[in-house]
């Protein structure tokens, strides 16, 4: 009995001249050194990253030169199919006037092949009168009269042939503007077809290469705010704990701050992803304050505070009409120094952001 009473007292003298180890403060070193390296490692991702965003912007810039010609081949071959068409409408209206000539002439025949059937022969009274015999110069008189009759009618027929053989080639000619008008056509077609889908690809190309950047760049930054953020967290803490503890508001924004780099989606609220009011929601439940999932009654959850009298975990909303609250769509966490932190929008990621937007309607301190 002496024995164990003596095994007792030494136990609680060690107990008593040893200190209490202390908690370590959140967040942890252990943390802030892990987040420290997930900056540099997304730094190096992002080196990375950069030669081949180089590569593809040099082959964006071939494909604009590319783009460039066939946008100007397909210009020039607009300037050809204008030409075809004033070539083609000439055609068209030197034909229509030779065809016009051929109709004139063809008239002329007509009348003329009507007067022959009507019975101007050699047995009509006017060409008997003209081949009776007579005198020997009453003859040549009536002769040299059917020389000049059979000399106009082979000129009205000569006529007709000439106006025929002339349209016949502005005939070719004008197929042949025809022809040249619809290849033109089909180029021209073929060549925006072409210069289109290059410019779409052009413009698919830089959207992706700049997406790619913004995101890798929004990578890095969440990255290093995170983690110089934990570091300012770690002193806060160390000193909260000199001092006796930290506010409600310290503990809802010190934990957002966690969340960094998350993305943001529609409804969502943790732990991996969340939009602006459920992250809000998850930071203010881990001091035991119940919002809900809503801008709309998070507005209504505290007393509403001036802009220059912020503390760190209040409510910053954002709305349409800054001037009416029953606009508001947007909310963030106030964490210091003009500063939020926020889930901005589908695509983006829990960040820190400048609180002061020309949408700003107000803050509120949840109780």
């Amino acid at each position: 009995m002496r024995a164990f009473r003596a095994g007792l007292l030494v136990c609680c003298l060690v107990v008593a001249l040893c200190p209490p180890v202390a908690a370590d403060p959140v967040p942890s070193s252990r943390e802030v050194r892990k987040a420290r390296q997930a900056a540099r490692d997304r730094s190096r991702e992002l080196g990375a990253a950069s030669a081949h965003l180089a590569t593809a912007q040099s082959r964006l810039d071939g494909m604009a030169a590319a783009v460039e010609r066939l946008v100007e081949a397909y210009n020039g071959e607009l300037v050809r199919l204008q030409q075809a068409d004033q070539t083609y409408a000439q055609a068209r209206a030197r034909l229509a006037s030779a065809d016009a000539e051929v109709e004139r002439a063809r008239r002329a025949v007509a009348l003329l092949a009507v007067e022959s059937y009507g019975g101007l022969g050699l047995t009509t009274p006017v060409v008997s009168m003209l081949v009776d015999q007579g005198d020997r110069a009453e003859v040549l008189h009536r002769a040299s009269l059917l020389a000049q009759m059979r000399s106009e009618q082979a000129a009205i027929l000569d006529s007709l042939r000439d106006a025929q053989e002339v349209a016949a080639i502005l005939r070719t000619q004008a197929a042949n503007a025809y022809a040249a008008h619809r290849v033109l056509t089909e180029r021209v077609a073929l060549a925006k077809t072409v210069a289109e889908q290059a410019v779409a690809r052009q413009r698919q190309e830089t959207a992706e290469l700049q997406a790619r950047t913004v995101v890798l760049q929004r990578r890095v930054d969440a990255a290093r705010t995170r983690a110089e953020l934990l570091a300012r967290q770690r002193a806060a803490s160390l000193q909260s704990m000199a001092t006796g503890g930290s506010a409600m508001g310290d503990v809802a924004a010190d934990w957002a701050l966690t969340q960094l780099g998350k993305p943001y989606v529609w409804a969502a609220a943790g732990p991996d992803t969340y939009d602006c009011s459920g992250l809000v929601m998850r930071a203010w439940e881990k001091v035991g304050i119940q919002l809900d999932h809503w801008t709309g009654t998070q507005w209504t959850s505290g007393p509403h505070v001036p802009m220059d009298q912020l503390r760190r975990g209040d409510l910053l909303f954002f709305g349409y009409v800054s001037s009416d609250p029953g606009t508001i769509h947007h909310v963030g966490i106030y964490v210091g120094n003009g500063q939020m932190v926020h889930a901005p929008q589908t695509g983006d990621v829990v960040r820190v952001a400048s609180i002061w937007r020309g949408d700003l309607v107000g803050a509120t301190r949840p109780r």
